[in-house]
């Protein structure tokens, strides 16, 4: 029997979310912003929400382009407001259009958001090694100053601990517990 995570054995979509995408090194620009955009829509909520209301989401907001939706108009953003498919708080939707405005500043400055986030972990995974889910931290002294750091550029919805489940996402550090398959198969992919 393969045993995976505890929290991955909660619905189907979590589970297939857990063996496919999470804790595996990203570095798509357009995926990167995708999870700092469903991350910032997770806040206060469970990501099984959000996993529920993903293909919503990549639908209203143009498969999560920057470039598209660092434009999106006072129409735009009332349209998002009436959809039942994403979260409908106002601020996390607005929040989306200036993180794409910062997110392409940042790939002006950086040359790309991937060399600018993948440097908090000089541009290697962390290999954590918890026994269980209830080990792994909110947050981390280097999520803090992400956190910071991206207030700063003008981001939305990036505290400390959103900035570590966006780490995690992205396979900025392997969170899988050790006796998980995919703790090993990130150690040595």
């Amino acid at each position: 029997m393969t045993i995976k995570c505890s929290w991955a054995l909660n619905s189907a979509k979590e589970e297939l979310y857990h063996d496919q995408e999470w804790g595996q090194p990203q570095h798509d620009e357009r995926k990167l912003f995708e999870f700092l955009l469903l991350e910032g829509a997770q806040a206060g909520l469970s990501w099984r929400t959000i996993l529920e209301k993903r293909d919503a989401y990549r639908l209203a907001f143009d498969d999560f382009d920057p470039e598209i939706v660092a434009f999106y108009n006072p129409a735009k953003l009332a349209e998002l407001q009436q959809n039942p498919g994403i979260v409908r708080n106002r601020l996390k939707i607005r929040s989306a259009v200036v993180n794409a405005q910062a997110f392409l500043a940042v790939q002006q400055s950086f040359g790309s958001f991937d060399a600018f986030i993948w440097r908090y972990v000089d541009y290697s995974p962390v290999q954590n090694h918890w026994r269980c889910h209830a080990d792994l931290p909110a947050f981390s002294a280097v999520s803090e100053q992400m956190s910071k750091d991206m207030r700063k550029l003008g981001f939305k919805f990036v505290g400390k601990t959103i900035c570590y489940a966006f780490m995690q996402a992205i396979g900025m550090v392997n969170d899988h517990t050790v006796d998980c398959f995919r703790h090993q198969q990130l150690i040595n992919p």
